[in-house]
């Protein structure tokens, strides 16, 4: 998936986990930005088996099982592969992403309904991804490229100290104006996301909880919430059963085999 959700991963100056050289606001969001980025570095790939639980403005759920696969790319956005297994009215469905550092990413959507492959056109990505909370759009890794950065401050969140950064996406089609994120000093993990609408008023807060750390370097939340302050919907999403160096290769990330995807 997506490492913003897996992670948030997005060095021009040298950081410490306490202090940050940078002369202006916007050298010290973009440092920031790219010391997460850079400590995620090397997974290589990584399998995931998660559950979706929407919720909907008068609490009733309904949940899904889901896979992820993800490829890491040198020099370029991850691939991602999203898989379907539950229940029997998505079993099947599979979305395949190729994000990309600058311009376009590529997305398809297999619809077994339909025996149909669908491209997500770049202008569409701002929708709902199978009726959740979380758009096609975050379903891409955030790579450090796609934003432009301010550092806003320094803040206690839930007894973990952060720094606070504003981030504005560069792509003129995004859901967003803006996110306000708050990265841990210690590690340098996204705790918290608010995202703004294109008319710059309050859409989603974002948290991430239940951090754990894998092959002693790369750190996986286990539990994630994103809330919709203006249709009252809720997504929650549950990791589990995470593996790296797994052996994926880009044989294991191509459009013309989704259908076929198990």
């Amino acid at each position: 998936m997506l490492r913003i959700f897996v992670w948030p991963l997005m060095g021009l100056l040298l950081l410490t986990a306490g202090t940050v050289a940078a002369e202006t606001s916007e050298e010290k969001g973009l440092a920031i930005a790219q010391e997460a980025d850079r400590r995620d570095e090397g997974f290589g790939d990584f399998t995931a088996a998660l559950t979706m639980e929407l919720k909907n403005k008068h609490g009733k759920t309904s949940t899904r099982n889901l896979r992820i696969k993800t490829l890491e790319q040198v020099g370029d956005g991850d691939k991602s592969l999203t898989i379907f297994d539950e229940p029997a009215d998505v079993k099947g469905t599979a979305l395949l992403t190729f994000s990309h550092k600058t311009g376009d990413d590529d997305q398809w959507l297999y619809l077994p309904a339909l025996k149909r492959v669908k491209r997500i056109a770049s202008n569409n990505q701002a929708g709902p991804f199978m009726g959740s909370e979380f758009s096609y759009e975050d379903f891409s890794s955030q790579e450090v490229e796609k934003y432009t950065y301010k550092y806003l401050r320094d803040e206690t969140l839930d007894g973990i100290d952060c720094f606070v950064i504003e981030r504005y996406p560069v792509h003129p089609k995004s859901g967003y104006t803006r996110q306000v994120a708050w990265f841990d000093k210690a590690e340098y993990r996204a705790q918290k996301v608010v995202y703004y609408d294109r008319k710059d008023a309050l859409l989603k807060t974002f948290l991430v909880r239940d951090w754990k750390l894998y092959r002693d370097k790369h750190w996986r939340a286990h539990t994630m919430l994103m809330e919709n302050h203006q249709s009252g919907k809720s997504t929650r999403l549950s990791w589990n059963a995470f593996q790296f160096k797994t052996g994926l290769s880009e044989r294991d990330f191509n459009k013309n085999s989704l259908a076929r995807v198990r």
